[in-house]
Order: C-alpha cells, then sequence, then structure tokens
C-alpha cells in the first residue's frame, strides 16, 4: 500500500506520534542533506553567503551528524520521547544562535546569507513547533 500526499499531510493533524516521527524523519532530510551541501560547497559559498569556508566546514559537519542523530531518533519504534524533546531543544538552540549570529553579525554575512540564516532559523524553527506539538499530542 503507498501512502499518498494528502494523507501525509494529514499526519498534522494525526495523533502525535504520528506528527513526532514524520517531523522528525523530514528534519533529518533536510538537515542532512544542508549538512552535505554546507561541505561539498564550502568555498562557493563563501563568496555567495560571506560564510568563512572553515565556518562553512564545521558547520556542514555539525548539521550532518546531527541530521544523522536526528533520523536515528524518528527512525526508533516507538519514538524516544526525552530523544524527541533534546531534538526539538537543539533545534531551538539553533534558531536562537542563528538570529543571534544575523543580529551580532558575528559571521560577517552578505545580504544573501543573511536570508538564508533567517530561512534556515524559520525553517529549524517550523520543525522545533512540529517536533513539540507531535510531543504533547502523544503524552
Amino acid at each position: 500500500m503507498t501512502t499518498t500526499a494528502p494523507s501525509r499531510l494529514s499526519a498534522l493533524f494525526a495523533p502525535g506520534e504520528q506528527l513526532l516521527r514524520l517531523s522528525l524523519r523530514l528534519d533529518a532530510v533536510v538537515t542532512g542533506a544542508n549538512g552535505i551541501a554546507y561541505l561539498a560547497l564550502a568555498y562557493p559559498l563563501e563568496r555567495l553567503l560571506g560564510l568563512d569556508v572553515t565556518a562553512a566546514m564545521a558547520i556542514g559537519a555539525f548539521l550532518t551528524a546531527y541530521g544523522l542523530a536526528v533520523a536515528a531518533v524518528g527512525l526508533r519504534s516507538p519514538v524516544s520521547r526525552p530523544a524527541a524533546a533534546a531534538v526539538a531543544i537543539g533545534n531551538a538552540g539553533w534558531v536562537v544562535a542563528s538570529i543571534a549570529a544575523v543580529l551580532t553579525g558575528a559571521l560577517n554575512l552578505t545580504t544573501a546569507g543573511t536570508a538564508w540564516a533567517i530561512l534556515q532559523a524559520c525553517t529549524v524553527g517550523a520543525f522545533a513547533a512540529l517536533q513539540y506539538l507531535g510531543l504533547r499530542r502523544a503524552n
């Protein structure tokens, strides 16, 4: 039996376990792909985003490892509530760090880099919110 897009979208209104699992898996894919992109494109990103190559490589390595950890949490059955809460808290921390980096100018980002950091913060914040909602519904 295959799952269709509308039934996946209905996971937003589903019981907590389904929403939690979906949000963790999506988070793992997006985070892992983002990490690999930072690693593979560190030099072009320096020009585009203003992000130092060393910082891009460090962020890429972190995001790749974090994506794998999130995948491990999302693939367990049942999902570990403490591990999922740790992921949601980690995501919230990423949002705060991203906003702080933009506001302080700590990374010397270009306008495109600033927009990218804000977009990432919004995306990660949405994952954190969905994970929190999934945890609340699961209890």
